[in-house]
């Protein structure tokens, strides 16, 4: 018989709760090596004459700044649903297949066997029809529209209703991450070439860390970010760019500019925030994919 091992996916629900505490962890070693060793010593005691003082209250602004849209950027992936397929939810009229509403999804087998059926899915799991560039996610054991993947560092899925707050967490992070490590380095460099300083052999520590932790971090999640970025100018998700035929043109790209808009909306007061302008919300249905055309072949000008 054979081992299905996507049973065991929602034991990852579990470990998805850690990386949170993880994340945390992280920000409150940065937090203490930057704020309350380091910078705001020197902004406080003016030891270091006006320039150092100028140099801490900069970065300090600039370190809470963007602590700031970190934070609320992680937190709207966290608690943002990524999109579900609605209750009953049934494609919509196709002249070749006729009215979907008299289809049944105990006809899986006869609509994926039929050519002409390709935009017509059904989810096995589900038992109910799914929107194109819908996915089944074995942790979350629901379908996702267009699901890009399940993050555990997020506790969630990423997809249609918050994928943009999880590409601005990268955004933020890498940001934030390369702020603390520049603002660390000279200190990091004092621990190996000043042998009389003087400073708390625990703070000391935490500085150290946090140096390499965030010099880690910034490095990954740069090559993350950027893979992301080449999925958005394409109208991809992660899922799809391991599915699609490269050979081929993508039958959802519809240019850089609206592919971007796909994702952060048409509102450039709201790009780099995690949330929409009311009209971007009126939008959602045709981003999450409910109002996509059954045919891959759609016209490519569409919004």
């Amino acid at each position: 018989m054979a081992w299905n091992v996507f049973k065991f996916c929602s034991a990852l629900r579990g470990l998805g709760f850690v990386m949170l505490l993880l994340v945390l962890g992280v920000v409150g070693v940065t937090y203490y090596a930057v704020v309350l060793t380091n910078y705001g010593p020197e902004l406080v005691h003016h030891g270091g004459g006006l320039t150092d003082v100028l140099v801490a209250l900069g970065i300090l602004f600039l370190f809470h700044a963007l602590l700031v849209m970190l934070l609320w950027s992680y937190f709207s992936v966290v608690f943002t649903d990524p999109g579900s397929v609605p209750p009953n939810w049934k494609p919509t009229l196709d002249e070749e297949v006729g009215e979907a509403s008299a289809l049944n999804p105990s006809e899986l087998s006869r609509l994926q066997s039929d050519p002409s059926n390709q935009r017509i899915r059904v989810c096995r799991k589900c038992n109910q029809f799914k929107p194109p560039r819908s996915h089944h996610c074995s942790i979350c054991r629901r379908c996702v529209l267009k699901m890009d993947h399940h993050c555990v560092w997020v506790v969630n899925c990423v997809g249609a209703l918050n994928y943009k707050s999880f590409l601005l967490f990268l955004f933020y992070t890498f940001l934030e991450t390369t702020l603390v490590t520049l603002a660390l380095l000279p200190k990091f460099i004092l621990f190996f070439t000043d042998r009389d300083i003087r400073i708390n052999p625990g703070s000391l520590a935490v500085t150290v860390v946090a140096f390499v932790l965030d010099l880690a971090f910034a490095l990954s999640i740069l090559g993350f970010l950027i893979m992301h970025i080449s999925l958005v100018t394409a109208n991809t998700t992660t899922i799809e760019a391991y599915e699609k035929k490269t050979s081929q043109k993508w039958c959802y790209d519809l240019g850089r500019r609206k592919n971007f808009e796909q994702v952060f909306g048409t509102d450039k007061l709201y790009w780099f925030i995690p949330a929409y302008s009311q009209e971007d919300k009126a939008r959602m249905p045709s981003l999450q994919g409910l109002e996509y055309p059954l045919r891959p072949d759609f016209d490519s000008n569409a919004s």
